[in-house]
């Protein structure tokens, strides 16, 4: 008896373990957001997050959406094979913004994980006289 209850004990963890074993593409963001700090208003401050595909299989970014107008993405549209890093360039314009801003990057892809979020951040101070 106590053999049997062994093997499902085993068999459970070894069920557990490949769950856990994710397959596919994955998206690892070297860093998940950028403090810029204080900022003046109508200043243009860019930051590219790197990325690596950790996973077994291609990873496609099939599309990167902004909170507003004032956020511009430019992702990599080729393929990122398993084990290589890629790029994606966001530049915030702080014109007509005032004050704390987090502009949030959803990245969207094939990954394990569909949708990964970046963020840039920063302190507009008014434009001096």
């Amino acid at each position: 008896m106590k053999k049997l209850v062994l093997i499902m004990v085993m068999a459970l963890f070894a069920i557990a373990v490949q769950a856990q074993e994710k397959k596919g593409a994955q998206i690892i963001f070297k860093e998940k957001s950028i403090d810029f700090g204080d900022i003046t208003q109508g200043d243009k401050v860019e930051h590219k997050f790197i990325f690596e595909n950790t996973g077994d299989a291609p990873l496609v970014i099939s599309n990167v959406a902004v909170t507003c107008g004032c956020t511009a993405p430019n992702w990599p549209k080729t393929p990122i094979a398993p084990g290589e890093k890629g790029e994606m360039k966001v530049v915030f314009n702080s014109a007509g913004k005032m004050g704390k801003q987090n502009s949030v990057v959803r990245v969207y892809s094939n990954a394990a994980e569909p949708i990964e979020k970046v963020s840039l951040i920063s302190n507009v101070l008014p434009k001096g006289n």
